[in-house]
């Protein structure tokens, strides 16, 4: 019969009709696969969900808890449920029924609505009461028992005033010859009596709590005082700083502007043979069909191939000796011309390789010679190229100027420490015209890559183009520090780049609490989706952000699957300084279904003064089912990659050492034009992002006007718009936190938010679920029906 009682959910109110949603009650709890699901004893309480193994165990030891605020609650089937709090936690709960299951969902959804409605509060009441004393808080603290304690004496008078006429009524009764009254009479006596006591005692702690309070509020005053008087002054010299830092910034543009004409006449005046750095020469691919360069031209030859048109057929049978010749120079050989790469390396090992010696050049007629697979996966950048040619649309390759906007930025960001940032109101000078949609869609600039991994026939060469894909990701973080726009609730974006490119994305922002984005990007030969959320904090110094969300790639001719985790990016000198960006940490892509058991760990190098690895460096290894490493890959995340396969391993486990075959350069990066930095750095690609495009749905990022008011330069209007639109997100979420309490006073089922072009179906290989592409969206998008798409602008 206990059982019966404990297996329902216990609803539960707090004192004072706070209407806190809170309930109790048996559930079964996902563990392992050798256990499976176990019960355990949960409790919702304060917008935080606990579990124990029984209910002996809730004074002393609580097995797991989970914050409801941030997290997702989703329903798996009539029994199962599932809540995630980004990736870190997930609790897999099983209920006894449909009906269970409904009611503990629904308690958790108003939980969440409450937390987050109580964490706003909060931070509102923080800054309220920011500029208040300290010592005015300890004494209003200190009148305040004072006034409960009075309250708690008088309650006390009463209690004994009607105690004694209570032991004097029974007293009367005593005097009845009846045994059993006057046993019972007895027991009355006794309890009244244990009740005073309690009450003496209650009063005396209470006393003893005053006391305490007021011996240690003069102590507290001074050190709250002490703190406060030392975050004034560090303010004041931080602002101080920030101060000295744009006037230099000023100063120096101006001077910048200034110099420009003598800069120009002395590059006139500059003699033929004068000497130049490389940053100030420009470098040219040489077009496919037009080019001297033929492409056998390997590396590890020490040399290269200068192809010469003849006039004569060459067959297969001629000797490639006739009409050549070969001359000696003088070449510096390159690191990527050794057979072997070292898991670590000595500047004594880099100078030997840089030593100069005698190489051989040799020029030969053109061959017939059919190109290899590796050659024609090389040359996949230069088809794109002259397909982009081809198309007949013309799209704009840069975005309106950047205006010079002065802002202090300290008034802004000296209240923001601590805060995640999606929670931090930050004005458009920050940002640059772009969502995160849109920001996410850049990943694909270079998906040329994907193209060239599935005409791979070596699996694992197919996993190393994969790796260098996912690099490339980080290429425009180099020098891209502006902050894209968060995405609204049911936000869009869509880029149909198929007839140049060959690809096309659609992304939909599905979650508000936490952020979260989904994204399906489909090429000829490949697809690939991702769910992006993240945490973050703002420690003042530094911003650090963690992706929490997988991507996924999947290459349908031959059923190989990746997926893989996005890196930490920490964004430095957020007050003083010029803003630069690192990415460090370990990546792993794992192969799924036929490419299961193949794996790829990359390794990004953080930037340390004192190392000797090259800054920005990325090195990793591609290994086989058997565990055996195939490939190596080296290279910086914002220049170019490299990538070899393993002929044989030596050494030991911890530091091997790969023999390989040459080296070749799969990705270099593209630089932005050279005006770029007066419009935010924009890429070609980044520019044509937000170009404005008919037949987008209703909630495309192109139409969001914040974003489009910012891009134009009109920055003031742009911060009202903003203010606008988050107001107006704000009560649609009000709106919809009213309805579930609603429905749950009436107990009916809340359907909460669903996205519009994105469903949650369970990932491969875990119970998590994830949001895939339902397939919907382009043909909407052919018949001009957005009759389904919210407003949200």
């Amino acid at each position: 019969m206990s059982d019966m009682v404990l297996n329902k959910p216990t609803p539960e109110r707090s004192a004072a009709g706070s209407k806190d949603p809170e309930m109790k009650g048996w559930l079964m709890k996902w563990t392992n696969y050798i256990k499976g699901y176990q019960r355990r004893w949960f409790v919702l309480s304060r917008g935080v969900l606990s579990y124990y193994r029984n209910q002996a165990e809730m004074n002393h030891t609580c097995r797991g808890t989970i914050s409801l605020h941030g997290a997702l609650i989703h329903t798996v089937d009539s029994c199962t449920f599932v809540i995630s709090n980004g990736g870190t936690q997930t609790f897999h709960i099983k209920a006894a029924n449909e009906v269970e299951r409904q009611s503990w969902v629904t308690a958790l959804e108003l939980a969440k609505a409450k937390a987050i409605r109580t964490m706003e509060t909060e931070e509102e009441e923080e800054v309220e009461t920011s500029h208040v004393i300290p010592s005015q808080e300890i004494n209003t603290v200190i009148a305040e028992l004072t006034g409960r304690l009075e309250s708690l004496r008088t309650c006390y008078d009463l209690i004994t005033k009607h105690g004694i006429a209570l032991q004097r009524a029974l007293s009367e009764l005593e005097a009845n010859d009846e045994e059993s009254l006057a046993s019972r009479t007895k027991i009355v006596n006794e309890r009244a009596t244990l009740f005073r006591i309690t009450c003496n005692a209650m009063i005396n702690a209470c006393n003893d709590y005053l006391r305490s309070a007021e011996s240690q509020g003069h102590k507290w005053s001074k050190m709250v005082e002490h703190e406060r008087e030392q975050r004034l002054r560090l303010e004041e010299m931080v602002e101080m700083l920030a101060k000295q830092q744009t006037r230099l910034e000023q100063a120096a543009h101006t001077a910048a502007q200034q110099n420009k004409p003598i800069a120009k006449l002395n590059e006139s005046a500059t003699t033929p043979n004068a000497v130049t750095s490389d940053d100030e020469n420009e470098f040219f691919d040489a077009e496919e069909n037009n080019g001297v360069f033929g492409d056998n031209s390997p590396k590890e030859a020490g040399g290269f191939v200068m192809t010469l048109p003849s006039n004569r057929g060459n067959n297969k049978g001629d000797d490639v000796e006739d009409g050549s010749f070969v001359m000696k120079l003088q070449k510096t050989r390159s690191n990527s011309d050794e057979q072997t790469q070292h898991s670590s390396s000595s500047d004594n090992e880099e100078q030997k390789l840089n030593e100069s010696e005698p190489q051989q050049v040799v020029v030969i007629s053109r061959s017939s010679e059919p190109r290899s697979s590796q050659h024609k996966n090389g040359n996949t950048q230069n088809q794109n190229v002259s397909q982009l040619t081809k198309t007949t649309r013309q799209r704009r390759t840069r975005v309106p100027d950047k205006p010079n906007y002065p802002l202090n930025l300290w008034s802004v960001m000296k209240n923001c420490i601590g805060k995640e940032l999606s929670k931090i109101p930050m004005p458009v000078n920050f940002n640059e015209p772009l969502s995160m949609l849109q920001r996410l869609t850049e990943d694909y600039e270079y998906a040329n890559l994907l193209d060239s991994a599935a005409r791979c026939t070596d699996e694992c060469e197919q996993l190393a183009y994969v790796a260098a894909f996912t690099i490339t990701s980080y290429a425009t973080t180099a020098n891209r520090t502006g902050k894209p726009f968060n995405p609204l609730l049911g936000e869009t974006y869509e880029c149909d780049r198929m007839d140049d490119l060959g690809w096309r994305v659609l992304a939909e922002q599905v979650s508000h609490h936490p952020p979260m984005a989904a994204l399906h990007c489909e090429g000829r030969e490949w697809s690939c989706w991702q769910e992006f959320t993240m945490t973050s904090k703002f420690r003042g110094k530094y911003l650090q952000v963690i992706p929490l969300g997988n991507a996924y790639v999947n290459f349908p001719a031959t059923g190989h699957k990746y997926t893989w985790r996005k890196v930490t990016t920490t964004i430095n000198n957020i007050i003083v300084g010029k803003l630069w960006v690192d990415q460090h940490g370990d990546m792993e892509i794992r192969g799924l279904n036929t490419a299961s058991g193949l794996t790829c760990h990359l390794k990004y190098i953080a930037y340390s003064y004192f190392s000797r690895e090259q800054q920005r460096r990325v090195k990793g290894v591609i290994m086989d089912r058997n565990k055996e490493v195939k490939w190596v890959l080296r290279g910086t995340w914002d220049s170019s990659i490299e990538i070899a396969p393993v002929l044989s391993t030596s050494g030991s486990i911890d530091s091997p050492v790969y023999q390989t075959n040459g080296y070749k350069t799969v990705w270099t990066r593209k630089m932005p034009p050279p005006d770029s930095d007066k419009y935010y750095n924009f890429t070609t690609l980044a520019a044509q992002l937000n170009e404005p495009e008919e037949g987008v749905a209703p909630t495309d990022s192109r139409l969001r006007p914040d974003q489009r008011l910012m891009e134009e330069g009109r920055w003031d209007e742009s911060n009202r718009e903003k203010l606008r639109l988050e107001e107006k997100q704000r009560r649609k979420r009000r709106e919809r936190e009213s309805e579930a309490e609603d429905a749950s006073n009436q107990g009916r089922p809340y359907q909460p938010y669903e996205p519009l072009w994105f469903r949650r179906e369970k990932e491969e290989g875990s119970d998590n679920l994830v949001h895939v592409f339902n397939e919907s969206y382009w043909k909407h998008k052919q018949d001009q029906d957005w009759s389904q798409c919210p407003d949200i602008f």
